[in-house]
């Protein structure tokens, strides 16, 4: 933490930490399957390849050669059989179809009901992540109070950096929106 007349307030330390937040939603949004093909779909597949585990993307060029298919090119002809196997039990619900080199995915449509569930799912990952946010700005304020309890900062000092603290969050969870209505844009118009 930085000193000076803040004492050991650091409006870095907390934007960075609700940084965080936002680089967590955008984590476990990418983990939710829209009915569109993406690359980071296969993110979590992980291959026992040459005695240990690997992500897929260690072993392969994955591309998305149309809005609904991926293609999977693996590089060394000996681990085919293993990325298929990888692939199949990671629950994405993805049957690979195999020629040579090239593993094809077809990515199936949502149904109705299924992509209401995403939404939902999507609104709970944002929601937690607000919390997360609301939670930094608190201990923000809480420090701030303590400080200008303590004559370390003044009253003046005190406002103006609860202003900027506040100001982060607001940034933050705009930030935070924004992701959602993509995600669910995404979710119901595929």
């Amino acid at each position: 933490m930085s000193s000076g007349n803040a004492g050991n307030f650091d409006l870095n330390e907390l934007k960075r930490r609700m940084q965080g937040a936002v680089a967590s939603l955008k984590h476990e949004l990418g983990g939710l399957r829209t009915g569109r093909a993406s690359a980071s779909m296969l993110e979590p597949v992980q291959v026992d390849a040459y005695g240990t585990h690997m992500p897929l993307a260690q072993l392969a060029t994955i591309s998305v050669p149309e809005p609904r298919l991926l293609s999977v090119q693996i590089w060394d002809k000996s681990m085919v059989h293993a990325v298929e196997k990888a692939i199949v039990s990671s629950n994405l619900g993805l049957s690979p179809a195999t020629e040579g080199q090239v593993i094809r995915l077809r990515v199936p449509e949502l149904n109705e009901e299924r992509r209401k569930e995403l939404v939902k799912v999507a609104h709970k990952y944002a929601e937690a992540q607000r919390v997360a946010v609301r939670h930094v700005r608190r201990d923000g304020l809480d420090m701030l109070k303590k400080l200008e309890k303590d004559h370390k900062i003044s009253e003046d000092d005190h406002k103006r950096h609860a202003e900027e603290v506040q100001k982060a969050t607001d940034a933050i969870i705009v930030e935070v929106d924004r992701l959602l209505a993509t995600k669910e844009k995404e979710i119901l118009t595929v």
